[in-house]
């Protein structure tokens, strides 16, 4: 799976984003799907996960109200909204593509990464 995200930025704290992650190359309701992010310095972290169809949904407690997770199978899409953004909430934003969805807080357990798409939330 190819993996494309876009949608990153720079926000003023308190505004929104809506990132995207188109997906091609195999079938992509197979996949459940994940988003990360890494700030400079830090270790990449898990931000939502999304289960095949998208009955199932997962975040971090530090998103947990504010980002919501989604997907469009037929468009080969997954999104991430982004409200009430935080300087902190700063990062590259990773999607990834995992044939299951069990240990989807792990970095380790997806098998295809996009190549990050940078949002700068300012105070």
């Amino acid at each position: 799976v190819q993996l494309q995200a876009c949608g990153g930025g720079l926000v003023q704290a308190g505004g929104s984003l809506r990132l995207s992650c188109a997906a091609s190359g195999r079938t992509f309701s197979n996949y459940a799907m994940g988003w990360f992010r890494q700030a400079p310095g830090k270790e990449r972290e898990f931000v939502a996960a999304i289960s095949w169809g998208g009955g199932n949904t997962a975040y971090a407690d530090s998103v947990k109200g504010r980002f919501t997770i989604s997907r469009d199978n037929a468009k080969n899409t997954v999104y991430l909204q982004m409200n009430s953004l935080k300087p902190e909430d700063t990062a590259v934003y990773y999607c990834a593509a995992d044939r299951r969805y069990s240990d989807y807080e792990r970095v380790g357990e997806y098998d295809y990464w996009g190549q990050g798409t940078l949002v700068t939330v300012s105070s």
